[in-house]
């Protein structure tokens, strides 16, 4: 299971260079607008320190990380929502994607041409979130339509569309205050009504700010401006500085990559922020296999039983569940040995009912 995340953003504020640092796939970069058109895709291994610790001490033949997939869409304009600078074909891109990556310009360069001439950040997110929610409000209007005809059907049909329409009335003021779907207040069944629409403000949303290295080491005004309309939204932020990132993808050599984030003040990239502030925003959660032959990461929902955990490793282990035999990550660390926590009783057996934490080692028992 991959989570794809969408980067989205106005032109020329550093999509494209991110996503090649991402992906260590070279996306055109080039400082016009519109130079992406086709949605760049890449899968990233998701950094993460415990299953690092975890082939440490095993030794295994193979490691196997969590991954994410990444999606560069191009860059959006005011008129978008009415097919300017190819705004449908972007729109329909960003449909397909499960949650938003939304890049901000947080830099000056006279070198690198801004779509509306200036850096202003609040203009640039209200310029993005304005052109996809009235994309939504289109949307929106046809299930509405929808869902007055279905009112004259029968009784099932009529609930059915009074739920939708209970649902459509909750966000379209949002919607036309340039605000997010997300925000709306509604009930399982009044989400589940409109699913169907595939609003795209419904989707869950962080900001990125793009960053010069003065920015990345100092901060400036442009973040802070970022920072409060996330929060005033409940989202969240990451400072990422993609001329900076790019040049760290270049380097393979370990202790290489550390002295470089030292040298401008990081102890780990920003894009390793970014892929663990995705993974964790659509509500994605890691528990590992660990052996001589392999340790890996696998990515479930949270909120998970253990079934549904080993069906991610195979149908048969879902279907044949025995149990799961579980323990911590933490308690990893902490004695150092599967045989140290056994003795210490933190090896735990569990059944069907069990919820699957993040972090979990777990080895499945089952029968076919």
């Amino acid at each position: 299971m991959a989570i794809n995340c969408g980067i989205v953003g106005l032109p020329n504020v550093g999509k494209s260079t991110i996503f090649s640092a991402l992906t260590r796939a070279p996306a055109e970069a080039a400082n016009y607008p519109f130079c992406t058109i086709n949605p760049n895709v890449g899968i990233v291994d998701l950094p993460d320190e415990r299953l690092a610790k975890l082939s440490q001490f095993f030794e295994p033949k193979k490691t196997i990380p969590a991954a994410v997939e990444f999606v560069d869409i191009a860059g959006l304009v005011k008129g978008a929502s009415k097919g300017e600078g190819l705004g449908n074909q972007f729109l329909s891109h960003i449909r397909e994607v499960g949650v938003i990556a939304h890049v901000v310009r947080c830099f000056d360069d006279p070198d690198i041409v801004h779509v509306n001439n200036k850096i202003d950040p609040a203009s640039d997110i209200e310029t993005i979130n304005i052109e996809l929610a009235l994309a939504d409000l289109a949307s929106l209007e046809k299930r509405a339509e929808r869902a007055d005809k279905a009112t004259r059907m029968g009784k099932d049909m009529q609930k059915e569309a009074a739920i939708a329409m209970s649902a459509i009335a909750k966000i379209k003021p949002l919607l036309q205050d340039g605000k997010g779907a997300r925000n709306a207040d509604l009930t399982d069944e009044e989400r589940a009504a409109i699913y169907d629409t595939h609003l795209i403000t419904m989707k869950p949303q962080l900001y990125v700010c793009n960053v010069d290295e003065n920015g990345i080491k100092n901060g400036n005004a442009y973040i802070e401006t970022v920072k409060k309309i996330a929060a005033q939204e409940g989202a969240e932020t990451v400072v990422i500085c993609g001329k900076f990132e790019a040049e760290l993808a270049d380097i393979d050599d370990p202790d290489e990559r550390a002295a470089f984030l030292e040298e401008i003040g990081l102890k780990v990239s920003g894009l390793s922020v970014l892929a663990h502030a995705a993974y964790h925003l659509i509500g994605l959660r890691t528990f590992f296999t660990a052996g001589k032959d392999e340790c890996r990461a696998w990515t479930i929902r949270a909120g998970d039983t253990a079934p549904k955990a080993a069906g991610v490793i195979h149908t048969d282990f879902e279907r044949g569940f025995i149990k799961a035999e579980v323990y911590s990550f933490e308690d990893f660390l902490k004695y150092g040995s599967e045989q140290k926590i056994k003795e210490a009783g933190r090896y735990r057996q569990e059944g069907k009912e069990y919820i699957v934490q993040d972090g979990d080692i777990i080895f499945f028992k089952f029968n076919v």
